[in-house]
């Protein structure tokens, strides 16, 4: 005999009649995020924040977050500082980091030293990585957040434009981790954790740029992993995924009149949190990652595996501008 199941009751079928079972699908709610009440557009300071690590896991600690400034990168300063860290940011524009720093101490009550570096000249790096270390004496931490991009088909994209996000991405990723290697790290040890990308993952519509520059990171991550393991020296990356209320998300689609179609299919049904980012930074920097490198941490609700992709997504990207 066969049953039908619909909803919570199980019904007897007419003898005779084969009974088919009826999957009813429920109305969809958003995955829960323990921060967003908290979470702020633009490049302010959560009002509140709710802990799972203690507020003093990273006392004593000292991190240099490049692009620390705005966007995703200002969010994982603030955590990190949250978690009682001292940090120093750095940009090419030296009056956004200071700004930064000054709404980042007033903030959390930690510490926040502003810096200027071009992360694609070695000589400026270097200088920069000297003045971090002149003035907290140590660097535990490095984020490599800086990046640059922006939309562009690959018939329209130049020479030049590609080369400038390799430069900044890439280039820069190396450039700056190589610095606090050769000044700090070698010697002391340290924690290498790089802000990547799931582009190159299954290839993304007007993303070749970005998509080649966070393929040749993630492959940095591994090989660096291994070369240093032995001077205890971890090296991890983060792939978010969309991230609401970031300049990225704005240049990417995320005001289109489809991006709602977008979202309904991702598989947590909803947009990422700067703090979900920075939360991930948190564990990856602190002690329960002591055992974890050579990897990188996708934190995009599952978006890569179902994303809009060829003239589709290039559609919806196109019409957020």
């Amino acid at each position: 005999m066969f049953a039908v199941r619909f909803a919570s009751k199980v019904l007897t079928p007419i003898r005779g009649v084969v009974a088919v079972k009826i999957r009813i699908q429920p109305e969809r709610t958003m995955a829960f995020s323990r921060n967003s009440g908290n979470e702020v557009d633009g490049d302010e300071c959560m009002s509140s924040y709710n802990y799972v690590f203690k507020p003093d896991l990273l006392k004593d600690k000292v991190a240099f977050i490049t692009g620390g400034g705005s966007g995703i990168g200002f969010r994982i300063t603030e955590v990190l500082m949250r978690h009682g860290c001292k940090t120093a940011i750095a940009s090419r524009k030296i009056e956004r980091v200071q700004e930064a720093a000054k709404k980042l101490e007033s903030g959390t009550g930690g510490e926040c030293a502003a810096f200027q570096v071009d992360v694609r000249q070695p000589e400026t790096v270097e200088k920069t990585v000297n003045d971090i270390l002149s003035h907290y004496g140590k660097i535990d931490i490095l984020v490599n957040n800086a990046a640059g991009n922006f939309l562009s088909p690959i018939e329209g994209l130049s020479y030049n434009a590609f080369k400038t996000v390799i430069d900044i991405d890439t280039v820069g990723t190396f450039n700056v981790t190589k610095a606090v290697f050769d000044k700090y790290f070698k010697e002391h040890g340290g924690n290498v954790i790089n802000i990547t990308a799931t582009l190159a993952y299954r290839g993304s519509a007007m993303q070749l740029h970005a998509g080649s520059a966070k393929a040749a990171i993630d492959a940095m991550i591994k090989h660096m992993a291994v070369e240093w393991g032995e001077k205890n020296i971890r090296v991890n990356g983060i792939a978010p995924g969309p991230i609401g209320g970031t300049e990225g998300m704005r240049r990417l689609g995320g005001k289109s009149p489809l991006a709602d179609q977008m979202q309904k299919g991702i598989p947590l049904g909803r947009w990422g949190y700067k703090a979900e980012i920075a939360d991930s930074a948190l564990y990856l920097a602190s002690d329960a990652a002591s055992y974890v490198t050579g990897t990188v941490l996708l934190v995009d609700g599952g978006s890569w595996m179902t994303q809009y992709n060829g003239t589709q997504m290039s559609d919806v990207m196109k019409s957020g501008l």
